[in-house]
């Protein structure tokens, strides 16, 4: 079972920054994609950064240049430094994983997609 824990949203004041993290956990062989996904209220959740495992990187129009991806394979985990925040950067931002190689046991080594992360709060105040 693939498990996602994110930290480090809060509330922050517009121009200030904050870093994101997102741990993977579980019989995890590999990561293909890792990236961020933010909802806010009344609003379709939309994709803000993702990353590969070789370090292409995409990122929302909104956010390109402010924010930045990184992830740690060894670790499996994936890190948004968000500067610069607005008050439009106010949303639920979650991790995802994608195409993730685990080790099943018996069931033997399986690639699934499509694991979220509960959620963290990132506000930004004007």
């Amino acid at each position: 079972q693939v498990q996602l824990v994110e930290s480090g949203g809060g509330l922050v004041q517009a121009g200030g920054s904050l870093r994101l993290s997102c741990a993977a956990s579980g019989s995890i062989i590999s990561i293909n994609a890792m990236g961020w996904y933010r909802q806010a209220p009344g609003k379709q959740r939309e994709l803000v950064a993702a990353i590969t495992s070789g370090g292409s990187t995409n990122y929302a129009d909104s956010v390109n240049g402010r924010f930045t991806i990184s992830r740690d394979n060894a670790k499996n985990t994936v890190y948004l430094q968000m500067n610069s925040l607005k008050p439009e950067d106010t949303a639920v931002y979650y991790c995802n994983a994608d195409r993730v190689v685990s080790d099943y046991g018996i069931m033997g080594v399986v690639e699934l997609s499509g694991y979220w992360g509960q959620g963290t709060q990132v506000t930004v105040s004007s």
